[in-house]
C-alpha cells in the first residue's frame, strides 16, 4: 500500500513537473513537500524489514543500520523544507546539509553489513582490485566536475569549502560501497534489494554532483532538475525496503549469485575515465603531448578488449559442458534458481524435463567411449533442435540431460516438446560403419508452487523420469505427488508410527478333516484418503526405501500379541531384507519374550528367493530361529529359483505352493500333474505341503485327492479382521 502510494505520488509529481505548471516558487514548494512523505515511507518500510523475524539475523542487522541512514535522509529533507519554504532561508551549509552528510557513513556501514558469500583469499583480492578500479575512475570524474573547482575557488570560507568537499568525497565512499555490494556474490535474501539500493545510491550521486556544481556557479534552489534524480533515488529506496520485506515469503530459494553484468563494471569505469581524459585533453589543448594520450587510451582499450574476451571465454567455459557445448549442471542450477525465484503467472507455465538415455551403457561398453561420446553429442543436437532458442538445454552428467521451458501457454505445450524430443532421439546415430540406436525416458515436472526450489523441480522430474522407465522406457511421464517415493515412504513410516497399519488373518485348514491349524497375518494400510490398501500397493515401496524392516518388526510384534487370543499358530512373512539382518534371531526372541507368545506357536514364512545363496550365515540364522521353537516355511514356492534339493539341507518344515501352480489343478492336466509331482517331492524330503489361493471347491477337492496336506484361499475362508476372526472362532466353538 505504501509502495503504491509512493509510486502514484512521484508519478503525479513528474506529470506536474513536465507540464511546467506553477511559477518558480511553486515548483520549489511542491518539490520540497514531496520529499517528506517519500522519506517517511522508505524509513518506515526499512524499519519494518529490520523487525521482520522471518529474515535472517544478519540481514535484519544490516537493515537496522540502513534504517538509521534513511532516518538521516528524513531529517535532512524535513529541515530543508522548513528552511526553504517556512523560514525562506537560503544558507549554505545548512543543518539539512549536515544531515545529508551524516547519511553517508551510516549508509556505507549498512551496505557493507549486507551478508555476502564466503570468499577465498584470492577472490577477496580480486574484489578489492575491482572496487578500487571503479573508485579511481569515479575519483577522476569527481575531480573534474567538483573537487578541482572547489579547491580552485577563493570565495568560500574554510567550513563551507570543507563541507563542499565532504559531500563529493562521501559520494565517492558510497560508490565504493555500492561497487562492493554489486561485484561480490550475495545471497538471494539480499541480492534483489541490494541491486535496488545500488541504483538509488547512483541516482543520489548524480544529483549530489549536480547540486554542488550548481552551488559553485550561483546557488541551488528547490525544483531544479537535480531534484528529479533525488526523487527517483527516494522511490528506489522505498522499493528496496519493500522488496526486502517481501522476499521473506520466498526464503526457501537461497542461492549465491552475482548481479547480472557486474563483472563488466570495472571495465566500464575505465572506459568512462579515459573518455573523460580525452574530453579534457581536447578542451585544454593537451594534444601537443603528441600521440601519448591517444596511444595510452588505445593501448588500454586493447588490453581491456583482451581481458573482456578472456573473461567471456572463462565464463562460458565455467558454465558449458565441454563435450556437447550445452549448459552444464552449474548453469542449469543457476537458471533453475532464477526461474523459481520469480512469481507464478497465469498462462505462463514453467516446466523442467529430465532426459535419461535408455540402455546407453551396453552401447558404450560394446562400441567404446568414442561411440558413447558420439551419441551424447547427437543427443545434444537433437535436444537443441526440439526446443525454442530461449529454452535452456543442459547436460547434468553422464547420459542425463535437462531442459528448462519457460513462458509456456499450457501443459500441453510442454508435453508436445517432450514428445518431439522422444521422436528426435529415435533417429539412429552413425558411428563408423555402425548405426547406433538410442531412446530416452523423459520426466516432466511443472512449477505449480513457489514452495518448490530448483532442486525440488529436478527431483520431481527425476521421479517422473523413473516412472517412465518403469512403464516401459522410450516415453515421457508427468510428475504427480503419488509418484514420489520419498513422500510415499514418509507417509508409510508415519502410518506405521501412528497406527494406520492393520492386520487381517487368513486361516489355513487341513484337507483331511477341515481343521484350522494356523492363521497367516496379512498387513493392510488404512490410508486416510485411499482407503484400505493391499500389500501389493506398498510392499515394493517399503522394500525399496528400507521401510520394510520397520514394517516387518511391527507386523511380527502385533501378530504375536494378537495371536494370544487364538488357539492356533500364527504365520508371519519375513522379507529378504529382514532375513539378511545379523540380529534377526535376537530381534525375534525379544518380541517373543515381550509378548509372551511361545515360539512353538509362531511360523515364519520366508520368500523363496531369500534362501539363495544358501550360505553359512543364512543357515546359522535359520538354525537360531528353529532353536526358539519356531516353524519355518517357504512361501510362494515354485516360481523362483530355489530347488527342493536346496530345501532338503535347510531347517524348513513347510512349503507353500504359489497360487499360479495350483490355480488350474482341477481343469488343466499339465497343471495337475506338475502340482502333484511337487506335492510328492515335498513329502519325499519330509516337508508339509500347503496350497495357496484355493479359490474353488473343485480345486480343494482335487488338492485333497492328490494328497496335499493343507490349503488356504477364498474357497475355505477369506482374510478376516481381528474381531471378525474372533467371532468366527466363537461361532465355530458353539457348533
Amino acid at each position: 500500500m505504501v509502495t503504491n502510494a509512493s509510486i502514484v505520488l512521484l508519478g503525479a509529481y513528474l506529470v506536474w513537473y513536465a507540464a511546467g505548471w506553477g511559477d518558480a516558487w511553486t515548483r520549489t514548494v511542491v518539490t520540497d513537500v514531496v520529499y517528506v512523505p517519500l522519506s517517511l515511507s522508505f524509513t518506515a518500510l526499512a524499519v519494518r524489514a529490520a523487525c521482520y523475524r522471518r529474515l535472517d539475523a544478519a540481514v535484519r542487522r544490516a537493515w537496522w543500520v540502513i534504517s538509521a541512514g534513511f532516518g538521516c535522509q528524513l531529517v535532512a529533507h524535513t529541515l530543508w523544507l522548513i528552511d526553504e519554504v517556512v523560514l525562506h532561508r537560503h544558507v549554505y551549509p545548512s543543518w539539512a546539509d549536515y544531515w545529508f552528510l551524516a547519511f553517508v557513513p551510516v549508509m556505507f556501514a549498512g551496505l557493507l553489513l549486507l551478508p555476502g558469500a564466503n570468499r577465498r583469499y584470492r577472490d577477496r583480492i580480486r574484489l578489492a582490485l575491482d572496487v578500487l578500479t571503479v573508485g579511481a575512475s569515479a575519483f577522476m570524474v569527481f575531480w573534474y566536475l567538483v573537487l578541482g573547482p572547489i579547491f580552485a575557488t577563493q570565495r568560500s570560507d574554510l567550513i563551507t569549502k570543507l563541507l563542499t568537499v565532504a559531500l563529493p568525497v562521501g559520494d565517492l565512499v558510497l560508490v565504493l560501497a555500492v561497487s562492493t555490494v554489486v561485484l561480490r556474490r550475495t545471497t538471494r535474501a539480499v541480492q534483489g534489494p541490494a541491486s535496488v539500493l545500488a541504483a538509488a545510491i547512483c541516482a543520489f550521486v548524480v544529483a549530489d554532483v549536480s547540486y554542488i556544481y550548481i552551488q559553485l556557479r550561483g546557488g541551488f534552489t528547490g525544483g531544479a532538475w537535480p531534484d528529479l534524480f533525488w526523487l527517483a533515488g527516494c522511490l528506489l529506496l522505498v522499493l528496496a525496503a519493500d522488496r526486502q520485506y517481501r522476499w521473506a515469503e520466498h526464503r526457501e530459494v537461497r542461492v549465491e549469485r552475482r548481479v547480472a553484468g557486474a563483472a563488466w563494471l570495472p571495465y566500464g569505469a575505465i572506459v568512462i575515465a579515459y573518455g573523460l581524459l580525452g574530453v579534457v585533453a581536447g578542451a585544454e589543448g593537451a594534444y601537443p603531448f603528441g600521440g601519448m594520450v591517444v596511444g595510452s587510451i588505445a593501448l588500454t582499450a586493447l588490453v581491456l578488449l583482451r581481458q573482456v574476451y578472456a573473461l567471456k571465454a572463462n565464463e562460458e567455459l565455467a558454465v558449458t559442458d565441454p563435450l556437447t557445448g550445452l549448459a552444464n549442471r552449474a548453469l542449469v542450477n543457476e537458471r533453475l534458481a532464477t526461474v523459481t525465484s520469480q512469481p507464478i503467472r497465469a498462462h505462463k507455465r514453467t516446466a523442467v524435463l529430465l532426459i535419461d538415455l535408455d540402455r546407453f551403457k551396453p552401447v558404450n561398453d560394446a562400441y567404446g567411449h568414442e561411440a558413447g561420446d558420439a551419441i551424447l553429442v547427437a543427443v545434444g543436437s537433437a535436444l537443441l533442435s526440439s526446443v525454442r532458442r530461449k529454452d535452456t538445454v543442459g547436460r547434468l552428467g553422464g547420459d542425463e540431460f535437462a531442459v528448462i521451458l519457460e513462458d509456456l501457454p499450457d501443459q500441453e505445450a510442454a508435453e508436445a516438446t517432450a514428445q518431439r524430443i522422444l521422436d528426435a532421439l529415435r533417429l539412429p546415430v552413425v558411428f563408423g560403419d555402425h548405426l547406433l540406436s538410442v531412446e530416452a525416458s523423459v520426466g516432466l515436472a511443472f512449477r505449480n508452487t513457489t514452495k518448490v526450489d530448483g532442486d525440488g523441480l529436478l527431483h520431481q522430474a527425476d521421479v517422473a523420469m523413473y516412472s517412465a522407465k518403469r512403464a516401459g522406457r522410450g516415453r515421457y511421464a508427468v510428475y504427480a505427488p503419488e509418484l514420489d517415493g520419498s513422500a510415499r515412504d514418509a507417509g508409510l513410516r508415519r502410518a506405521i508410527e501412528t497406527g494406520r497399519m492393520v492386520l487381517h488373518y487368513q486361516p489355513e485348514f487341513t484337507l483331511t478333516d477341515g481343521r484350522m491349524t494356523a492363521i497367516e497375518a496379512l498387513v493392510r494400510w488404512d490410508h486416510p484418503t485411499h482407503g484400505l490398501l493391499m500389500p501389493e500397493d506398498f510392499i515394493d515401496l517399503a522394500d525399496e526405501t528400507g521401510a520394510i524392516a520397520q514394517l516387518g518388526e511391527w507386523v511380527l510384534r502385533t501378530a504375536c500379541q494378537e495371536a494370544l487370543h487364538f488357539p492356533c499358530r500364527v504365520a508371519v512373512n519375513v522379507s529378504a531384507r529382514q532375513l539378511a539382518q545379523p540380529d534377526l534371531v535376537a530381534s525375534v526372541a525379544r518380541v517373543l519374550n515381550q509378548t509372551g507368545l511361545p515360539g512353538s506357536r509362531l511360523t515364519l514364512e520366508l520368500a523363496e528367493a531369500a534362501l539363495l545363496p544358501a550360505d553359512q550365515h543364512l543357515r546359522t540364522r535359520l538354525d537360531g530361529l528353529r532353536a526358539l521353537g519356531i516353524t519355518l516355511a517357504v512361501d510362494d514356492f515354485g516360481v523362483g529359483h530355489a530347488a527342493l534339493n536346496v530345501l532338503r539341507h535347510m531347517p524348513v518344515s513347510t512349503v507353500k505352493l504359489h497360487g499360479s501352480l495350483t490355480a488350474g489343478v482341477h481343469t488343466d492336466p499339465a497343471a495337475h500333474d506338475l502340482t502333484a509331482a511337487l506335492v510328492a517331492a515335498g513329502h519325499a524330503i519330509g516337508l508339509t505341503v500347503v496350497a495357496e489361493a484355493a479359490e474353488h471347491e473343485e480345486q480343494v477337492a482335487t488338492l485333497r485327492a492328490m494328497g496335499c496336506d493343507r490349503a488356504q484361499g477364498f474357497a475355505l475362508c477369506p482374510p478376516l479382521a481381528h474381531d471378525e476372526l474372533k467371532e468366527r472362532l466363537a461361532a465355530t466353538a458353539k457348533t
